[in-house]
Parts: C-alpha cells; sequence; structure tokens
C-alpha cells in the first residue's frame, strides 16, 4: 500500500487541530492591553501546543520518508496518533480557560504521555514492516528522547497534583528538547539514498 494517502491525511488532520486550537482563543470585546490580559494563559498553552504539534509533524514527516509502503497496521497506528493529537484542542482551551489548574493541567500531561506513547507504536508498526536493517530501525537507534520524553511526562503528570507550574516547566522542558531539529533520519537518508526533500 502507498504511503502517500496517509501522509496527506495525516497533515489534513494536523491542519485541522491546528485551526480548531486558534479558534479556541476568543477575541475579547476590550480594545486596551487589559483586555487581553486575561487571554494569557490561554495564549500561552496554545503555542505550547502549537509547538507540540509542529514536532509532532515535523517528525511524522521524516519518519514516512524513511517508509516505503504501509500496512493495514501501520494505518491503525497513525489513526491512534491521531486520536490522541486530536484531543490537543480540548486539553489546551480547558488548562489555559483554568489558568493551569491541578486537574487540567494533568490531563494535558496525560494527552501528552498518550501521544508519545501512540508515536512510539507507529514507529515500531513501521519498523516491524520494514525489518531491523531499515532505514527508520537503522536511524532512530537507541532513541534517547524518545525514551525519556515519557519519563518525563509521567514526573509531570504527578507534579501538578502538587505544583502545576513545575509540570508546566517539565512540558516546556520536553518541548524544547524536541524543538532541537532531530538529524538522525536526515542523516541516514542522505548515506544511503542521497539528499532528503
Amino acid at each position: 500500500m502507498n504511503k502517500n494517502r496517509m501522509e496527506a491525511f495525516s497533515d489534513g488532520v494536523l491542519a485541522i487541530i491546528i485551526t480548531i486550537m486558534v479558534l479556541e482563543m476568543k477575541v475579547p470585546h476590550g480594545t486596551d492591553f487589559a483586555a487581553l490580559r486575561p487571554l494569557l494563559p490561554v495564549f500561552l498553552t496554545y503555542v505550547l501546543s502549537f509547538i507540540y504539534l509542529g514536532i509532532y509533524w515535523n517528525n511524522h514527516h521524516h519518519m514516512l520518508h524513511a517508509t516505503q509502503h504501509v500496512s493495514g497496521a501501520i494505518l491503525w497506528a497513525n489513526l491512534h496518533l491521531l486520536f490522541w493529537l486530536s484531543l490537543f484542542p480540548f486539553v489546551t482551551g480547558w488548562m489555559g480557560e483554568n489558568h493551569f489548574a491541578v486537574l487540567p493541567t494533568a490531563l494535558y500531561g496525560v494527552v501528552l504521555l498518550m501521544a508519545a506513547v501512540a508515536y512510539w507504536i507507529l514507529q515500531q508498526a513501521i519498523i516491524a514492516r520494514h525489518g531491523r536493517g531499515s532505514l527508520l530501525a537503522e536511524a532512530v537507534g537507541n532513541d534517547f528522547k524518545g525514551k525519556i520524553s515519557p519519563v518525563l511526562y509521567v514526573i509531570a503528570i504527578f507534579a501538578a497534583f502538587v505544583a502545576p507550574w513545575v509540570a508546566g516547566a517539565i512540558y516546556i522542558l520536553v518541548a524544547a528538547m524536541w524543538l532541537v531539529p532531530d538529524r538522525r533520519i536526515e542523516r541516514t537518508l542522505a548515506t544511503r539514498k542521497g539528499p532528503v526533500s
């Protein structure tokens, strides 16, 4: 099965998710800077979630460049990832509207954790389909960031019940860790096939 349909569908879903998130920011009724102040938590959570979605989109794009074809298991694993990513607008809005309250901040971490797990499942499904000697398997290697991120999310979820700002700081830390471009797949593709577009 060709991967192009899955990639186009995923890109479309991510674009819709981002659009829904931005629509959650309501236009203030006032015309001064004071009218914008209540929107600051909503805006900050939007920025964080936008960065996370951008990271997923970027890594998904590179992962599919290392994929030759897809199977039913890969399609379902991809849908599983998109399911968790589709919850970003809800948890983003809830956490922002409630000024980083305990439960919304913890649930935000749960969704981040489940999206990370879903991404790992998709990655493993692609590796299983293409073999341990495949481009993706070679590029992923020991995947330190992929292993440490879920651990940090779990710590943040529990931290949210004690100090939500600590959980928020951990979410920012993980995003910053992934924001540095991950060149593993690009390097492996360049070595085996020539430059990646």
